[in-house]
């Protein structure tokens, strides 16, 4: 068990790292009118990305009350620190299929109106390889997934399993969101495994085409 003054400690020191750490770069973006044209019909989505795009996005997408899922490892502890200080919800467990206390959770969520956020390639990898898990939360909740991608112009990039991206100051941040996609319920396996492997094509796809605007 974290200790309780060494999570706060964390996630004041994370919200400002995060905050600063932005305070230079210079941000834009594609394909919003994907994620407007949901707010205007009143639709909450589920957000779908990389687990290491996770920080520009924190940053890109703070205080709009988004719950987020996160690891009930270790390190998830820390991470949800940072999240809730800046203005997101964190639903605790994994996105496997069968009934996890995660599901649970986003679907609560997903009842109070809440947009979700979901990286289909955590909490562990392989990086980039989209797991059906994701499909199956827009499947319960009835909520249509929305793809986007972020690349910045100068980055670190960690030597995680996830190649977790940091910014570098003055950076050009780039977002780019791709169509919503809805999950028919009672796909059968091979059915899903199928739109997952199309998901994680779209993904890369995004990837690349906000890499070609910086």
């Amino acid at each position: 068990m974290i200790p309780a003054w060494k999570l706060k400690a964390t996630g004041l020191a994370g919200q400002a790292l995060v905050s600063g750490l932005f305070l230079t770069t210079r941000w834009t973006q594609e394909g919003r009118h994907h994620l407007e044209g949901l707010r205007e019909q009143g639709e909450r989505v589920v957000f779908v990305f990389w687990h290491g795009e996770m920080l520009s996005l924190i940053q890109h997408h703070r205080h709009e009350g988004i719950v987020c899922l996160v690891s009930q490892h270790g390190d998830g502890e820390y991470v949800t620190q940072i999240l809730h200080r800046k203005g997101f919800g964190t639903a605790r467990g994994s996105s496997t299929r069968g009934g996890s206390k995660g599901l649970r959770e986003l679907l609560r969520a997903a009842r109070e109106g809440r947009d979700l956020a979901v990286t289909p390639d955590g909490p562990k990898g392989p990086v980039h390889g989209f797991k059906t898990g994701a499909l199956v939360a827009a499947q319960l909740t009835g909520l249509p997934m929305l793809p986007l991608a972020v690349r910045a112009s100068r980055a670190w990039r960690a030597r995680s399993w996830d190649r977790f991206m940091v910014p570098k100051p003055f950076a050009h941040i780039r977002v780019v969101y791709g169509p919503p996609v809805r999950v028919p319920r009672g796909l059968p396996d091979d059915e899903l495994e199928r739109l997952a492997d199309e998901m994680g094509s779209t993904l890369l796809a995004l990837g690349e085409e906000a890499e070609r605007g910086l």
